[in-house]
C-alpha cells in the first residue's frame, strides 16, 4: 500500500499536469481571441486612418459655417449639412426613443403572452428591413400626402429605423436585472409600473443608454431614406415643412462629382460625421457618469461618511 506521503505526492503531480494542461488550453485560446479582435480592429482602423487622412486637410471655419459654393470651384461649406444633420437626429430621437422604450418594456415586463411573442417577431422583422424600403414608405405616407419633401418625412423614416433597434436592446437589457429586484419593490408594496419604471429602469440603465446610442450611430449615416424624404438643400434650416441637408447627402453627392475638390469636400464632411458621432458618445456617457457620481457623493454625505 501507498503511504500518505506517496499518495500526497502523487495527488500534487496530478494538480501540477492538469493546471499546465489548462494554462496550455487558456493560452491557446487567448490568442484566438486577441487574434480575432486584431483581424476586426485593422479594416476599422484602416477606414479611419484614410477618411481622416484625406479629410483633415479640407476643415476650416469656412468649411464648417458656409454654404455650398458652386459646383467644381472648392468653394463653401457644410454649413448646412451639420445643422441638418443635428436637427434630424434631434428630432428622429424624440419619435423613436420613447417608442422603442415602452416597446422594450412591455416586451420585457408584459410580453409573455401571445400578443408579446407577436410584437417581439415584428419588432425583429421590422429591424431588418432595408432602409430604402423604409424611406419608400415615409415617401409614399408623407411626402406625397403633403405634396413636397419635408423634415417631418426624414424623421419619420429613421424613427422606424431607430425604435426597433431601442426596443430589442431595452427588452435585453431590462431581462438581464435580477427577478429579485422587482420581487423586493412588490414585497414593499410598490405597484408594478412603480417598481419597473424606478427600480428596474435604474438598474438596466447602462445597457439601454447603449442601445440607445447605437440606434443614433445608425441613424446618423443613413443616405437613402433622406433621399426620398428631405431630398437636401443648400440653404440653412427654413422651416420644418421644408427640404434640408444633411452629411450623409452632403457626402453621397459630393462623391458623385468628377472634381477633386468636391471630393476633399466629401472627405471633410465625412470626418464631420464620424466627429459628430463621437462627440454625442462621449458627450452621453460623460453625462450620466457625472451624474452618478454626484449621486454617490450626495449618498456619502447623507450618511455622514467620507467617499475614499
Amino acid at each position: 500500500m501507498m503511504s500518505s506521503s506517496q499518495k500526497r505526492s502523487e495527488y500534487r503531480s496530478l494538480f501540477r499536469h492538469n493546471v499546465k494542461g489548462r494554462l496550455i488550453v487558456d493560452k491557446i485560446v487567448m490568442g484566438i481571441v486577441l487574434s480575432c479582435v486584431i483581424v476586426a480592429i485593422i479594416p476599422l482602423g484602416s477606414i479611419l486612418l484614410e477618411v481622416f487622412k484625406n479629410g483633415l486637410p479640407a476643415l476650416s471655419v469656412e468649411f464648417l459655417t458656409q454654404a455650398p459654393g458652386a459646383i467644381g470651384t472648392g468653394e463653401g461649406g457644410i454649413g448646412p449639412a451639420i445643422q441638418g444633420t443635428l436637427i434630424i437626429i434631434g428630432m428622429s430621437s424624440v419619435i423613436g426613443i420613447p417608442v422603442g422604450v415602452m416597446a422594450g418594456i412591455f416586451l420585457s415586463e408584459f410580453g409573455g403572452n401571445n400578443l408579446g411573442k407577436t410584437v417581439r417577431f415584428f419588432n425583429d422583422v421590422f429591424m431588418e428591413f432595408p432602409s430604402i424600403v423604409l424611406g419608400i414608405f415615409a415617401f409614399l405616407s408623407i411626402v406625397l400626402l403633403l405634396g413636397h419633401f419635408t423634415l417631418w418625412a426624414g424623421a419619420f423614416a429613421l424613427s422606424l429605423i431607430m425604435f426597433p433597434i431601442v426596443a430589442r436592446t431595452t427588452e435585453e437589457s431590462l431581462k438581464l436585472v435580477p427577478l429579485t429586484y422587482r420581487e423586493a419593490g412588490l414585497a414593499l408594496g410598490l405597484r408594478q409600473w412603480v417598481v419597473t419604471f424606478r427600480i428596474v429602469l435604474s438598474a438596466a440603465k447602462n445597457g439601454m443608454i447603449t442601445g440607445i446610442l447605437l440606434a443614433v450611430a445608425r441613424i446618423s449615416g443613413e443616405t437613402a431614406p433622406l433621399i426620398m424624404t428631405v431630398l437636401g438643400s443648400s440653404q440653412f434650416f427654413a422651416g420644418f415643412d421644408s427640404p434640408m441637408d444633411a452629411l450623409p447627402l452632403r457626402v453621397w453627392r459630393l462623391s458623385l462629382l468628377p472634381y477633386d475638390s468636391a471630393r476633399l469636400q466629401g472627405w471633410g464632411a465625412a470626418v464631420v460625421l464620424i466627429i459628430i458621432i463621437l462627440a454625442i458618445n462621449i458627450g452621453v456617457r460623460y453625462y450620466f457618469a457625472t451624474k452618478n457620481s454626484s449621486k454617490g457623493k450626495l449618498f456619502y454625505r447623507i450618511m455622514g461618511g467620507k467617499k475614499q
